[in-house]
């Protein structure tokens, strides 16, 4: 049995422009994030329990290789890189996570942080879990293995303060938000051993490719404004008060569409350009 956990390499202290938004990222302050530690950490405590295989993997240039020989350093027994640019959306990212996994023997288990620090998606364990046919459960709180080894409860966040408890069966992927389990320190001669240490490096796919979702702007949404006529600057105070206001303005109730999507959508857009919202 295999549990694997997937780094990302990424800046844990990018410095941002306050005038223009320009990110600079400098590779001193490059690792794995909160997130990320803490399913290493978990990972290691199941290969505790269970006594499996720990196999750290990531998608990217070789300098990410420098997460790998961490987490190699704190207990991990197998690293795999997939060779991959810095700059693939997450769709590509998992793709080769999988076809990593698949050429070096496969995945149990998946522990993956819940999301990372330069995009913070959160998508690439569930489209990780979707190439892997495997289940998942998206930002545990924490894990506790039960006694049938590739078994683990999982306790997630749910609305209005609730949790969840989950009984995950592998193959599976987790992910975990940070700060619930703390990794473990390194001991001195791991750190040194795990410098030489060999990292398997699988081709990642073609540098080319892109994602099928093009970019056009980054900028906060805003909504148009809507041109409203002022109250009659003659009528009295209060008048005026409940015209700004809108208190006996008559309100459309809230209504329930059934049908199909395309009903659906048609019934939205035709209530939005009622509010005013979109052109007439």
């Amino acid at each position: 049995m295999r549990v694997v956990v997937c780094l990302k390499w990424a800046d844990r202290r990018p410095e941002v422009d306050a005038l223009s938004g320009d990110v600079t990222d400098d590779e001193r302050f490059f690792g794995a994030s909160a997130a990320d530690e803490a399913a290493l950490e978990w990972a290691l405590r199941l290969a505790e329990v269970w006594g499996v295989t720990v196999v750290a993997a990531t998608a990217g240039p070789p300098a990410a290789e420098a997460v790998l020989r961490d987490a190699l350093a704190a207990g991990a027994h197998e690293a795999v890189r997939a060779d991959l640019p810095p700059d693939r959306p997450s769709e590509h990212v998992a793709a080769a996570l999988a076809g990593a996994l698949a050429s070096t023997g496969g995945a149990d288990l998946v522990l993956c942080g819940v999301h990372s620090l330069d995009r913070g998606s959160g998508s690439v364990p569930a489209l990780l879990a979707s190439h892997l046919g495997a289940a998942q459960a998206l930002g545990a709180l924490g894990m506790r293995p039960s006694g049938v080894p590739g078994e683990v409860m999982v306790e997630r966040r749910l609305d209005f303060g609730r949790r969840e408890r989950l009984r995950v069966t592998t193959p599976a992927v987790v992910s975990l938000e940070g700060g619930v389990a703390e990794l473990r320190r390194a001991p001195l001669a791991r750190v040194l051993a795990a410098a030489s240490l060999p990292i398997t490096v699988v081709p990642g796919g073609p540098a080319d490719r892109r994602s099928a979702v093009r970019v056009e702007h980054r900028r906060p949404y805003r909504p148009r404004a809507r041109v409203l006529p002022g109250p009659d600057p003659h009528a009295p105070v209060r008048d005026r008060i409940v015209a700004l206001t809108g208190a006996l303005t008559e309100r459309t109730p809230p209504r329930t569409v059934t049908g199909s999507p395309e009903e659906a959508a048609d019934a939205i857009v035709e209530q939005l350009r009622a509010w005013g919202y979109l052109e007439p």
